[in-house]
């Protein structure tokens, strides 16, 4: 058994990086912090949950209401590739390209830990994290 083999568990993809439980509970604990981030940024975003402060403000700026559905749009979004990273996780296929189904770069899962492609397939299919 090689280095890079040595300590792959099953289910994890051939080439993948080598992930060490260690690696593995501080990215699960990534994303879930940054599920719960997100989703209440989308309660906060919410207009019945909003304070009444809030509304005149609103009110006030329709611009600033734009904002806040784009700002809404774009953590729907990265919560969705929150929760695929972590189903991806309890499927045992965490760390592998959805494209070209290489291993991503350590160093890529650790910025970007819910990333579905690797640099170059992201880079070839304009494609996101």
């Amino acid at each position: 058994m090689n280095q890079q083999t040595a300590g792959r568990g099953a289910g994890t993809p051939p080439g993948a990086p080598h992930l060490s439980a260690e690696d593995l509970a501080v990215l699960r604990e990534n994303l879930r912090e940054q599920r719960l981030f997100r989703r209440e940024q989308l309660r906060r975003l919410a207009g019945p949950g909003a304070s009444r402060a809030e509304d005149r403000r609103r009110q006030r700026a329709s611009a600033q209401l734009e904002v806040d559905v784009k700002l809404a749009a774009s953590a729907r979004m990265v919560l969705a590739d929150v929760e695929a990273a972590l189903a991806r996780m309890d499927a045992g296929v965490y760390g592998a390209c959805g494209r070209c189904r290489r291993a991503l770069d350590r160093e890529r899962l650790m910025i970007v830990p819910q990333a579905r492609y690797c640099a170059r397939c992201r880079r070839a299919g304009g494609t996101a994290p």
